[in-house]
């Protein structure tokens, strides 16, 4: 699988014409095959999703821009993954208004998950300007894309960081998510608000998926579970903030999966079709548990360090999920000691051997 720094003419070229010649109108067809473009496709929720879509037999475009935000090798290991051989994979920037409008009106893209982003809540203290590049500009040039190039719908990343500590728990979409604690939660409303201006303005059909602590194999290290794994298993100390007593809606990565694929074949409607969804376990566990689960799955105890709460850190999330079990039918099943005990495995078989790359990993 070719990735291109930068695509040659025809790289984005679409698939043939129907018979009459004329572009086809998307219908709420849960079965039928698509194309499908995913952004973020080498990060951890993207290169999952690329694979259960060609399991199901669409065909997908991914892109993803490589930053070096955590391991690049992880990134391209993911994508390396026999899994992913047929997908068609694409290296750019979506800020890049140019490469981003050329991406759409060459992709004839039918169905679009836009999952790139800058992501975590900390980074964002110390590098602002790459949530606008990335959260903002990125995410616009992405609107205008669908602007010029309708598709049957669209479902965006969104993030649980977005209710603050304000909004009364479990979360559900219609509090106020109006005092973000974090750049990057307010970079996330943000994109929300552009997309419902969007969708009234030109009926781009938009969901906006915020997510809940998504965990489990080929994860990203920066995540505190990660982190925990890396420290228990090389005997450095777990650093609990505020005392391990933090409260996160721990999901799993193969249940966040099977919710966007349920949820892609079903676009809002009416004058403004765009919304906001949950998709999380809804059933908080405390960061202790996190650990606890941990040393059982690595059969190791965890040195244990109280740490002061950081800034930017709510102190729970909790996903009201009625609305996104309502819609597609689905709720998250996956325990939260079955999905640990799946990192574990390949945290242990993959990341602490060498892999496909031939390197040694750390996180």
């Amino acid at each position: 699988m070719a990735v291109e720094a930068n695509p040659r003419e025809g790289d984005f070229a679409a698939p043939p014409a129907d018979d009459s010649g004329m572009r086809r109108r998307y219908a709420c067809d849960t079965t039928r095959l698509m194309r499908v473009l995913v952004t973020g496709a080498a990060g951890f929720i993207g290169s999952h999703l690329c694979e259960r879509l060609l399991l199901d037999g669409h065909t997908v475009v991914g892109v993803d821009s490589f930053t070096s935000y955590y391991s690049i090798a992880l990134k391209r290991a993911r994508l390396a993954r026999p899994e992913l051989a047929r997908l068609s994979m694409i290296e750019g920037d979506l800020a890049d208004a140019a490469f981003c409008a050329r991406l759409f009106s060459e992709g004839g893209f039918e169905r679009v998950y836009h999952l790139a982003a800058q992501a975590g809540v900390r980074f964002s203290l110390e590098s602002p300007q790459s949530y606008i590049h990335s959260n903002v500009t990125g995410f616009l040039n992405i609107l205008e894309g669908l602007r010029h190039n309708p598709v049957q719908h669209a479902v965006y990343a969104s993030s649980s960081s977005v209710y603050g500590d304000d909004s009364p728990q479990p979360f559900c979409e219609d509090a106020p998510a109006d005092a973000p604690v974090s750049l990057y939660a307010a970079t996330k409303r943000a994109g929300e608000l552009m997309a419902s201006s969007y969708a009234h303005l030109f009926g781009t059909p938009l969901t906006g998926v915020r997510f809940f602590t998504v965990y489990g194999p080929w994860g990203r290290p920066d995540m505190a579970y990660f982190k925990f794994a890396d420290a228990i298993v090389s005997g450095r100390p777990v650093d609990l903030y505020g005392g391990g007593l933090l409260a996160r809606d721990f999901t799993s990565i193969g249940d966040v999966v099977e919710g966007l694929m349920r949820l892609g074949p079903l676009p809002p409607t009416g004058p403004r079709p765009h919304r906001v969804l949950n998709i999380g376990a809804g059933q908080p566990v405390t960061v202790l548990e996190v650990v606890d689960a941990l040393e059982a799955a690595l059969g190791r105890p965890a040195l244990r360090r109280s740490a002061p709460l950081q800034p930017g850190d709510v102190t729970a999330t909790w996903a009201d999920t009625r609305a996104f079990e309502a819609l597609t039918g689905f709720k998250p099943a996956v325990s939260l000691q079955e999905g640990i005990e799946r990192f574990a495995r390949w945290f242990e078989t993959e990341w602490q051997s060498p892999t496909q790359t031939g390197t040694q990993h750390s996180a």
